[in-house]
């Protein structure tokens, strides 16, 4: 077997399906089907069961399946590698970000240029999930996320943790009050930051949900600017991590800090396990992540 079969394989183990794969490797089924059967042949056993169009993987399979997996990625972090240690770091860092990523992110970047000028930047804005979804595809390197969220399929690392705030118009009746409790933020309409697939949503209500209340919740907003708009025009009152807080200050907003156990949100930077991380993506990850919070 060479490599080039190895991923015609790996296209046929992911998508189950000689019709999906050949799409997906921009070939032909005739000559995909054949390059199965010699791949059979020369292993003497049956990689795939089956039943119709749809193939499954047999036990012989799925031991090939890791360790195609492995062995594509070794070349391709070979390949890689020789080419940064001939070039230097350089290239293009596809990184997401979420209204909620973390505030040093800027910094980092400007300090990141300075080292390492060869290497250029797309940044793109969008859900929680959407990242996910993007790095899975492989069309991001990078994503700064707030947890929590499944990190099952993602290396990451935690870029520390962040108290919540409540949040309130600047003409507000909370003038006078230094610390906020669940109870009394319970009595009044809340908008929430709210993306698909975003955890922080879920761990704020559970801080309601454990002390047996049950907020008034308004409504739900995924653009943290637009959230913190409708706060300061009285719309609503809502719960921030101190990134948000710290970003917005100046937008005719009181802060309040919330009594009670410390209740914090954290986020991190996430990208494809099993997956070859450039010199570039690694040395902003070391450079994000020796950086603290303020």
């Amino acid at each position: 077997m060479d490599i080039k079969q190895l991923r015609y394989f790996i296209a046929l183990a992911e998508e189950l399906q000689v019709t999906s794969a050949a799409h997906r490797l921009h070939m032909s089924q005739p000559p995909l089907s054949q390059q199965l059967k010699l791949m059979e042949e020369e292993l003497g056993v049956s990689l795939f069961l089956r039943s119709g169009r749809h193939l499954e993987l047999t036990a012989p399979g799925r031991t090939l399946y890791e360790h195609a997996l492995t062995i594509t990625r070794l070349l391709e972090e070979a390949k890689e590698e020789v080419r940064e240690s001939g070039l230097g770091v350089r290239g293009k860092l596809s990184i997401g970000i979420n209204t909620l990523s973390d505030e040093r992110l800027p910094g980092v970047l400007s300090a990141f240029r300075m080292l390492y000028p060869k290497v250029t930047f797309k940044i793109q804005q969008n859900e929680t999930i959407t990242l996910t979804r993007l790095i899975k595809d492989k069309a991001l390197d990078l994503a700064i996320v707030r947890l929590p969220i499944n990190l099952e399929e993602f290396d990451h690392v935690i870029l520390g943790a962040e108290p919540l705030f409540f949040v309130t118009g600047a003409g507000s009746e909370n003038e006078e009050l230094e610390a906020i409790t669940y109870d009394y933020i319970a009595a009044h309409p809340l908008v929430l930051p709210s993306t698909e697939g975003l955890g922080l949503y879920h761990l704020i209500l559970d801080q309601f949900h454990s002390r047996g209340l049950s907020p008034s919740i308004i409504g739900e907003c995924s653009d943290i600017g637009m959230l913190v708009e409708l706060v300061a025009s009285g719309f609503g009152a809502s719960i921030l991590p101190r990134t948000s807080v710290n970003r917005y200050q100046n937008h005719r907003i009181r802060v309040f800090p919330i009594e009670g156990p410390d209740v914090t949100s954290s986020s991190a930077i996430i990208w494809l396990k099993q997956h070859y991380l450039s010199k570039a993506a690694q040395k902003l990850i070391e450079l994000i992540a020796d950086r603290p919070i303020t």
